[in-house]
């Protein structure tokens, strides 16, 4: 599904900003570090973590809470420039402000995982975007059990990790239903993610997790089994 770059001051305000900041704080010897840890995904600015935040905080200054259409609008114009940094400035707004989005965000979210997707953009968008998305609208369950069997292993990894922050909250009829599903996926990312899953559940209910495990101990990948027992055994 295509997505269309909402009109929106702020976020005109807010690139201006931000493309002058971050392109006069670049380094380019960290830069090729940074890439090649990253696997060449994206081109990087070099900024370290704290400096990127620091930097963040002076671009944001004096600048007014944003609607959804602000969200959207600025996230997808961080995505059409090649640097990381911009996608990492994007989810960490997103994370800020995604209460003010509706359900209707769900497809930039998606845009979002699935373009130049890795797992330092997907983890939190999934977590904190998607997940809080979800839980402020259980009709996007329903987005979240297709995503579940996408061909797009991004969105498949989103779904999977869309609850590890609900803790007794989570659903977990649909996790495990979801890890089942994905319990032979080829590729480590999906199944590091059923894990993962797994794992955080178990912090709320291990016994369910270490029944689900047994059930499905044949299905499920050692590096699955490994990472949903780690802190509980069996």
């Amino acid at each position: 599904m295509s997505v269309t770059v909402p009109r929106s001051s702020l976020a005109d305000t807010v690139m201006d900003r931000l493309t002058t900041i971050y392109a006069e704080a670049a380094d380019p010897a960290r830069a090729a570090e940074m890439r090649a840890y990253m696997k060449d995904v994206a081109p990087f600015l070099g900024l370290a973590s704290g400096v990127r935040r620091d930097l963040a905080r002076t671009v944001l200054a004096g600048t007014p809470r944003p609607d959804e259409a602000d969200c959207a609008a600025l996230a997808l114009r961080c995505w059409r420039l090649p640097e990381r940094e911009y996608h990492y400035f994007a989810v960490d707004y997103l994370r800020r402000h995604v209460k003010r989005c509706s359900s209707g965000f769900l497809p930039v979210a998606r845009h979002l995982v699935t373009t130049v997707p890795w797992w330092d953009t997907v983890d939190l968008l999934a977590a904190h975007v998607v997940g809080g998305l979800v839980a402020a609208d259980r009709e996007l369950a329903a987005d979240m059990d297709a995503w579940s069997a996408d061909d797009d292993l991004w969105a498949v990894r989103t779904a999977l990790l869309h609850q590890l922050r609900y803790k007794e909250r989570t659903d977990s009829d649909r996790l495990f239903a979801y890890c089942a599903r994905q319990a032979g996926h080829p590729d480590f990312f999906v199944r590091k993610a059923v894990g993962w899953s797994l794992r955080e559940y178990a912090k709320t209910d291990p016994d369910a997790v270490r029944a689900f495990v047994e059930r499905h101990r044949a299905a499920l990948s050692p590096l699955s089994v490994r990472e949903a027992l780690k802190n509980i055994g069996g």
